[in-house]
Parts: structure tokens; sequence; C-alpha cells
């Protein structure tokens, strides 16, 4: 966050900078406002570019076992450029690092959830997939596992049997999975 407001303050002086040195070679024919005007584009622009990029910069940085499976997109009357082109504000990636699947129930998979929210810390959790039944159970501390490997008195959610969500702790993609935008 620091990094960024140093980056928005950069290009404030980069935008200013630039409209003095127009000003200076039109030999002050330019109007004085020019130069705040600049400051206030370039530090909008780095803004802007902040918010559409940290998605993909996350995306990036995150190893090839964790998939992206849903984006949230976000429209806002206090940034109007959204409704041209939504943003990003919350990411739910599939961990299949710690993917395992149940060995008296191979239907079941246990599977790590990551949830990620611009300027929010990382949540994850763990979660057990009915792969035959598409459906989905978070698992709690207070959740407990029968000697079948299913949860007892968890509450299951119902997936659609094409479900991102579904396919990628499923099927185990460590690269592909769809990503849904909603």
């Amino acid at each position: 966050m620091l990094l960024e407001f140093i980056a928005v303050i950069v290009a404030g002086f980069g935008g200013g900078g630039t409209a003095m040195i127009l000003r200076r070679l039109s030999r002050s024919t330019l109007p004085e406002w020019l130069t705040p005007a600049g400051v206030a584009a370039g530090m909008l622009a780095m803004v802007i570019y902040l918010e559409y990029s940290w998605a993909p910069r996350y995306q990036a940085g995150l190893p090839p076992e964790i998939v992206v499976v849903s984006k949230n997109q976000h429209k806002s009357w206090m940034r109007p450029w959204t409704y041209a082109i939504p943003l990003t504000n919350r990411i739910i990636a599939v961990d299949n690092r710690i993917r395992q699947r149940n060995s008296r129930n191979p239907d079941l998979v246990r599977t790590g959830v990551i949830l990620q929210e611009r300027w929010a810390l990382t949540m994850g959790f763990e979660s057990i997939f009915d792969c035959a039944n598409a459906r989905r159970a978070d698992l709690t501390e207070g959740t407990r596992i029968n000697d079948q490997g299913i949860p007892v008195a968890a509450e299951w959610y119902a997936l659609a049997p094409d479900d991102p969500f579904l396919t990628t702790a499923c099927e185990g993609g460590a690269h592909g999975g769809h990503v849904e935008e909603s």
C-alpha cells in the first residue's frame, strides 16, 4: 500500500513536470492551470492503473497449483470508468497443493480455497467437494469427519455440474480451469 501511494505521488510529479515542460516549450502560451491539471491527470491515471492491475499481478504471483476460479466484477458511481470496464475486487482460487482424494470415497475431494479482496488480508480455508453430487462443504473448527470421510453436520452448498469451482477441485487442474466472471 505504501509503494502504491509513492507511485501515485511520483505519477503526479511526472504529470505536473510534463505540463511544465509543455508550457515552457510553448513560451507560456499554454494556460497556467495546465500544471495542476497535469498533476491530477498523472495521479488519476496511476490510481486507475493500480486498481485494474492488482488482480492480474496477484494472479501472476500464484504458483501453478493455485487456480483462480472466480473474479468478482464491480461497478461504482464513485469510479465512473468502471461502467465501461468493470473492476475486479475479489478473487476466489482453489489451492490444489493440498488436494486429497478420499481413499474410501473417491468422489470426495478435500482441497484449499483462497479468498482475496483488494486491500484485505488473504483468507484461506479447506472445503470438501462431492464431485458425484456437485456440492461443497466448508470445513470449520467444529467440523467432524466420519469414518467414510464425510463431514458430519456440515452445511452443503449445491453447485452446477460445470461450475469452475467444482471442476477445478475435482479434476485437480493445475493450469487451466475456467475463470468465471461474476
